[in-house]
């Protein structure tokens, strides 16, 4: 008996990397899936239906039921396109796993309009197109679901020269922060994910190279997806897990108890914020 036996799942992406590790995953526990992916390259040009095929191939040599999806997860027609696979496929859906992404990287001084836009789009807009037409059929359904979201240390932390990838995952960890909040009602659970992982995406930047290949492979983040899509999980929801090298942290945003002027109706002056930064009642201790 399998964690997810009975359970069908989609993953955006999944022709390589996280998407296709999170697919051997997801079925090697028993559940049914829809490999979603472009097959473009990592700069988001191109399409092709490769290598969704070969995975969705490679489940079903291993025993498991799948069925390969070639939509733009940035358009909301590929949103509803990717849950229609899925409906005509296999009747409904459990678990949505939104990793589908691209990489165009520049400083932000040589940051164009046609290095910002498309990133968005993929990231951000495309989690928000697969997700809107998956939450609704959950809803609809009545009997809940899981909805994982792909963000980064990038977007959480801050990382040079990716201000337009940082600021599309910021978006996907905030959009599911305020999605788990509704979801509590239909029995929606929405979790993120920030991985660190050696795959296309990541093998030339700095900090990643050869002599990592092992001990940051993508598999290795694969469990966490499968134990938050599993009933082990079912009193979570809301949480955001760096996740990679073998380790697994919660993240969460963390308020300093800071002060209160209580006096002049709680107006500061310039001068003193400055003191008080200085004796650092404002800042959080580094």
């Amino acid at each position: 008996m399998g964690l997810l036996d009975g359970k069908v799942a989609i993953v955006t992406g999944a022709g390589g990397g996280l998407g296709r590790e999170h697919v051997l995953a997801l079925s090697a526990e028993g559940a049914a899936v829809v490999v979603n992916d472009l097959g473009g390259a990592r700069d988001g040009t191109g399409e092709g239906q490769n290598m969704a095929d070969k995975v969705a191939l490679e489940v079903k040599a291993g025993g498991g039921e799948a069925v390969a999806n070639y939509d733009n997860v940035a358009t909301v027609e590929g949103g509803q396109n990717i849950l229609k696979t899925a409906l005509d496929a296999f009747d409904h859906v459990d678990i949505l796993i939104n990793n589908a992404g691209i990489l165009r990287d520049k400083s932000f001084a040589n940051t164009t309009e046609e290095l910002w836009d498309p990133v968005v789009a993929v990231h951000l807009k495309g989690t928000y197109c697969v997700t809107h037409a998956v939450y609704g059929h959950m809803k609809e359904r009545g009997q809940g679901g899981v909805i994982i979201n792909t963000s980064s240390t990038s977007g959480l932390n801050g990382n040079f020269g990716q201000c337009n990838y940082g600021a599309a995952k910021a978006g996907i960890a905030g959009f599911s922060r305020c999605l788990a909040i509704e979801g509590v009602k239909y029995g929606i659970r929405v979790h993120i994910l920030a991985p660190v992982a050696l795959t296309r995406l990541t093998e030339d930047l700095p900090g990643f190279d050869e002599s990592m290949k092992e001990g940051m492979r993508p598999g290795l983040v694969s469990p966490l997806v499968t134990f938050l899509a599993s009933d082990l999980a079912k009193d979570l929801t809301g949480k955001t897990f760096f996740v990679g090298g073998g380790r697994i942290a919660e993240m969460r945003v963390v308020t300093h108890t800071g002060i209160t002027k209580k006096e002049d109706g709680g107006l500061w002056t310039a001068g003193e914020i400055a003191e008080k930064m200085t004796a650092g009642d404002i800042l959080l201790p580094e």
